[in-house]
């Protein structure tokens, strides 16, 4: 397999939605799916679907050789916190330049939601 087939970008279809508990965080119909080898789908938000004072800047930053260097965000509501819960790639490698300015999120507490 050659570095190209790695990873996948495309448009997602339909809505994505992140929450927490009845919080809502994130919703967007313009959101892109990141298919790469080794790891699940990946949906990336743009950063203006996301409700930015949710946000705080983490300490935490990734080298990936396939994206570029990941900036993480805690998730901060009502005192509570859930650290490290998203990433961004500010300035990614060309291959997947369309996500730049866009949030992944994982964290076991949030629920995101696909409706395609």
């Amino acid at each position: 397999m050659s570095e190209t087939d790695r990873i996948r970008l495309s448009k997602a279809s339909g809505t994505v939605r992140v929450h927490w508990g009845d919080q809502w965080i994130a919703e967007t119909q313009r959101a892109r799916c990141l298919t790469e080898t080794g790891y699940p789908d990946r949906l990336y938000i743009p950063m203006d679907d996301v409700a930015a004072d949710t946000l705080v800047v983490s300490e935490t930053t990734t080298h990936c050789p396939f994206k570029g260097d990941a900036t993480y965000y805690h998730i901060h509501i009502d005192g509570d916190q859930l650290d490290d819960a998203a990433w961004c790639y500010a300035k990614p490698i060309s291959e997947v330049a369309d996500i730049a300015g866009h949030l992944a999120f994982d964290h076991a507490a949030l629920v995101i939601q696909h409706d395609a």
